[in-house]
């Protein structure tokens, strides 16, 4: 009965944890952690519960006593490692730029790799992350987003890429000229750059 027990915990809490995990691509793990602690907590604690228990009853009984638990124990740890590495930088094409925009509440960093592709991610306050991915091109010293860089028009698809200044202008006067002055949520610093 206690094995048992042991075994729907393991599998429940798991699960729990996975899916706690997967929320990083939904708006970010710490923003679901605030506003599910009551469920995510218990569900983590469980979980390393579970193991500890596991581990104490494979020294007592054996390993091939407890198969379940161990599988279990080691599917978890793979899919978890596999989701952590899928959003590291090992499997991605090298970046070529990398720049940042500043507000008060919030910061948006683009990142332009080698193989065409960028990424935008928008930090926001309580842990708040949105992600979008695209292809891009660069015309001169104009980087054109071939798919919307923001989750809304604040960020247009043409942007100029100002060397000397080391920013990225996005806003244009009544002219429609790149405003190229550095002001407030008008450029995005440059933290890397080899084009």
């Amino acid at each position: 009965m206690k094995k048992r027990l042991l075994i729907i915990t393991s599998m429940v809490s798991l699960l729990g944890v996975i899916g706690w995990f997967i929320t990083d691509f939904f708006g970010g793990m710490i923003i679901h952690l605030l506003m599910y602690w009551w469920i995510i907590i218990p569900l983590v604690v469980a979980w390393l519960v579970t193991i500890v228990l596991s581990i104490i009853t494979i020294i007592e009984n054996g390993f091939k006593v407890n198969k379940l638990l161990t599988y279990i124990h080691i599917f978890g740890f793979l899919v978890l490692a596999s989701l952590i590495l899928y959003q590291s930088e090992y499997f991605k094409s090298r970046v070529l730029l990398d720049a940042t925009l500043e507000d008060d509440l919030s910061d948006i960093n683009v990142v332009l790799r080698e193989n065409g592709c960028f990424e935008t991610t928008t930090s926001g306050l309580f842990g708040y992350v949105d992600r979008i991915s695209g292809k891009y091109k660069i015309q001169n010293d104009t980087i054109i987003f071939l798919n919307n860089p923001y989750s809304n028009d604040y960020i247009p698809n043409k942007v100029v890429l100002d060397r000397e200044k080391n920013a990225i202008f996005f806003k244009k006067d009544e002219n429609g000229d790149y405003i190229r002055e550095r002001t407030f949520v008008n450029y995005f610093e440059i933290n890397k750059i080899e084009l």
